[in-house]
């Protein structure tokens, strides 16, 4: 059996799985400052036999495990979690191998090996929500380097009609600051889920989420991108960003998935909202395998 923790900016998904990704048994606790979520967390567990635990969180963590600080979550604005030490937390708790990752780069983990990437070395996971956040794996190696990637920070063009300043903290319009959920509402005074017959709505939401698609296949080139989060549960959206990346492309990556199979290259995740504690359940079974 293996553990899992897909620690959310809203609420930790925990679990009891296999190695299959089959989920046995899970939870969903409230995300509020470390001492009061972390002990149900760690209840949870405790009553559990793991052979080893991943841990899919949100960011920006330190990922780099020559560093000092491996396993912290670090410069998040989330009150009371800036610099906390998840890993070491749950290793003096628990003392089973642990392989910790972002959210989205265990959510494409997850997607490659057991939704809609099966089959494939490679792929994109992209979550538009609250937030922006992307995660990759290419040969089946999950994408970091200096760090994890950041994706939903990548700077993008400004609609010319669009006068809205941006909400992210860090740089305004870059692509989470114009186009996740916050910036919907902002923008246009209520929910997204309340302006799905809008159609200017989802026109300037995948005229800002091509753009990223669009370097992320320069830059990347994985060989499926996967959407989730709430914003794209607008299925509505899918087509209008299919339509704008080949636009943008303007026919210059004249390769087949793209030119004439896009439906079948930008898809929605095959896990639904299992997609990140599934890729959990992969982390730990890699702990373990490195562990042997």
């Amino acid at each position: 059996m293996f553990g899992a923790i897909e620690a959310g900016g809203t609420k930790f998904v925990c679990a009891i799985g296999t190695a299959d990704g089959k989920i046995i048994e899970r939870i969903e606790i409230a995300t509020k400052t470390p001492e009061e979520t972390m002990p149900e967390v760690l209840a949870f567990f405790e009553k559990h036999s793991i052979e080893a635990l991943g841990i899919g969180s949100f960011g920006p963590v330190d990922v780099d495990k020559s560093s000092s600080t491996y396993g912290n979550i670090t410069s998040t604005p989330k009150q009371g979690w800036a610099n906390y030490p998840f890993v070491k937390t749950m290793m003096d708790a628990l003392h089973v191998p642990i392989e910790f990752n972002t959210d989205v780069n265990g959510a494409a983990l997850g997607e490659l090996l057991h939704g809609a990437g099966q089959g494939l070395e490679s792929c994109l996971y992209i979550t538009v929500g609250t937030g922006i956040g992307a995660g990759a794996v290419i040969q089946g190696k999950l994408l970091q380097g200096l760090s994890h990637p950041e994706m939903g920070h990548v700077l993008i063009r400004r609609h010319p009609e669009d006068s809205y300043k941006g909400s992210c903290p860090y740089h305004l319009d870059c692509l989470e600051g114009m186009a996740a959920g916050p910036a919907i509402e902002e923008r246009w005074g209520e929910k997204g889920i309340k302006l799905a017959d809008r159609n200017e709505v989802w026109e300037l939401e995948a005229y800002y989420l091509a753009q990223a698609l669009m370097q992320y296949i320069l830059i990347v080139s994985p060989q499926r991108i996967i959407m989730g989060g709430g914003v794209m549960k607008q299925k509505q959206l899918f087509p209008l960003v299919r339509k704008q990346v080949q636009s943008l492309l303007n026919g210059y990556v004249a390769i087949p998935q793209i030119t004439e199979q896009i439906d079948e290259y930008i898809v929605p995740p095959a896990l639904g909202d299992d997609a990140g504690i599934t890729g959990a359940l992969m982390l730990a079974k890699r702990a373990l395998e490195a562990a042997e």
